[in-house]
């Protein structure tokens, strides 16, 4: 009995041991500030690899049998090139130092070009630097969506039904969630057609989606309640008059609501309306692919390389002031550091890290300097007040530059300061028209801040043949988790989620 029990033990013991050598988990640091190093390139004898997140942490599994030959080789903007043995790796922390650079270095086989020069080289390259042929990108997938509601509020001033009453709409006002937290995440092949309009297709490999299911609002829920509330005090010919401010507007009674059978064009109206509503309290939970595909497409394309981008600097220069600040060192290779901010009217500013042999930008890191949208009036406000990312390239096996690490955080405000006055008229009853009326304040302010990061791990490009022979699976759905499962993406290449994403669980 204890020789079985010993054995099974030191099965399980090897089988842990033998999985831990499967992959590589570690921190990136400075070694003189000893702060985190963030969007280090870590590959596996430079084929294939991942990205460290924003505190440095990376983990990379092997998937092959080790040998004396496998190495990973690290590479960050302005760092020294670290080559580490993965068959003697044991550290959980990896030191890279900076790399120092003289001018001399830089100019030996360069002119001292002014960086107008530089700027105008970059835009001249930018169609033979950058691969805009078929390709297959494995590449993950993650979206982080925070809602706060910072305001929300209904004063009752007046109400004729008892039921809708200061403490009721508290009541409804408290089911509402005041902080909210989704994110979904996806690992999958993306084959691109740069010569057609829709040309992506989605392999998704796997997918989860992290959120809390107690901070949904039931639609349903609440019509529920109010329909009940106003079958036993609204009559059933009357007719609503809605002012907000200066305005007003009249709605009829939906006759549905106490039980007729009728289907005139106004219940047909009403329905549908009810019918749009549940469509869209469930609409992240289908299509996903078409979504996410949708996203990922509006990601890439938002950058500098393409047409019609916000980051303009390359296609209009003239609006931009260009200051190069340094030479900074990244795979091997020299790179110019150089400023841009708007004379004008343009809303980014940020940093270009452009090679100094043949002039791609390798990397961008840019924000907004004002607001991008702003709309107030009569108590409705929007404000689109937070837009930032990053965009990394490295050479693919054509020898052409593809995307390998995008963020892009964005955020915005919603607001309603006004009165709300809904008064119920019937002309069928004897003496006033009036019937009831409920007038209010409403204040409501929401937040929303999205980010958006891909990590493409491989890059090659393909034929037109290969791109047309794939199909897409088109009701994948993802895997719900309702707290964080270290689990679910174990034998995987990902990039390591934050402390935030570490954390989360719903609340039972």
């Amino acid at each position: 009995m204890k020789s079985k029990l010993f054995l099974v033990l030191f099965t399980f013991f090897v089988f842990q041991w033998s999985q831990s050598q499967n992959s590589i988990h570690a921190k990136l640091i400075d070694s003189t500030t000893q702060k985190p190093i963030a969007y280090a390139t870590i590959e596996l004898n430079k084929k294939s690899g991942v990205i460290s997140n924003n505190n440095g942490v990376f983990q990379i599994y092997l998937n092959k049998k080790i040998t004396a030959k496998d190495s990973l080789f690290i590479n960050c903007l302005g760092y020294e090139t670290k080559r580490v043995a993965v068959e003697k790796f044991n550290d959980s922390i990896i030191v890279l130092r900076q790399k120092s650079i003289e001018l001399d270095e830089v100019l030996v086989s360069n002119k001292n070009y002014t960086v107008d020069e530089i700027i105008e080289k970059t835009q001249e390259n930018l169609a033979t630097n950058y691969d805009f042929e078929y390709t297959k990108s494995r590449l993950f997938y993650r979206q982080s969506d925070h809602n706060n509601m910072i305001k929300n509020t209904i004063d009752i001033k007046k109400s004729t039904i008892p039921e809708i009453n200061q403490k009721f709409v508290d009541s409804v006002l408290d089911i509402m969630p005041k902080n909210s937290g989704n994110y979904s995440e996806l690992l999958g092949d993306l084959y691109e057609n740069p010569f057609a309009k829709n040309g992506l297709k989605l392999d998704i490999i796997k997918a989860s989606n992290l959120y809390d299911k107690n901070n949904e609002i039931s639609f349903e829920g609440l019509e529920e309640k109010f329909n009940t509330i106003f079958k036993k005090h609204v009559k059933r010919d009357s007719y609503f008059k809605i002012k907000s401010g200066i305005f007003g507007t009249k709605e009829e009674i939906d006759s549905s609501l106490f039980g007729d059978t009728k289907t005139d064009e106004d219940i047909e109206k009403t329905q549908a309306f009810i019918d749009e509503q549940k469509k869209k309290e469930s609409e992240r939970k289908k299509n996903f692919l078409k979504y996410r595909k949708r996203a990922i497409a509006n990601l890439e394309t938002s950058s500098f390389i393409f047409e019609d981008s916000h980051l303009n600097f390359l296609e209009k220069p003239n609006r931009y002031r260009f200051e190069l600040l340094d030479y900074q060192f990244l795979n091997g290779e020299f790179v110019y550091k150089i400023t841009f901010t708007p004379k004008r009217k343009e809303d980014f500013k940020g940093v270009l890290y452009i090679n100094t042999d043949d002039f791609a930008i390798v990397r961008v890191d840019y924000e907004n300097v004002k607001n991008l949208k702003n709309f107030r009036l009569l108590g409705i406000s929007y404000s689109e007040y937070l837009k930032k990312g990053t965009f990394i390239y490295a050479k693919n096996n054509s020898d052409k530059y593809a995307l390998k690490y995008a963020e892009v955080e964005s955020g915005n405000k919603f607001g309603i300061k006004r009165p709300l006055k809904i008064i119920e008229k019937n002309k069928h009853v004897k003496g006033r028209r009036k019937q009831n009326e409920i007038s209010t304040d409403v204040h409501f302010i929401v937040s929303n801040i999205t980010k958006k990061e891909l990590v493409v791990f491989e890059n090659e490009s393909i034929t037109e043949t290969a791109f047309n022979s794939v199909t897409e699976k088109a009701k994948v759905k993802p895997t719900y988790l309702p707290k964080y499962d270290p689990e679910f993406w174990q034998g995987y290449n990902v990039m390591e989620p934050n402390q935030a994403i570490k954390d989360f669980k719903s609340i039972e």
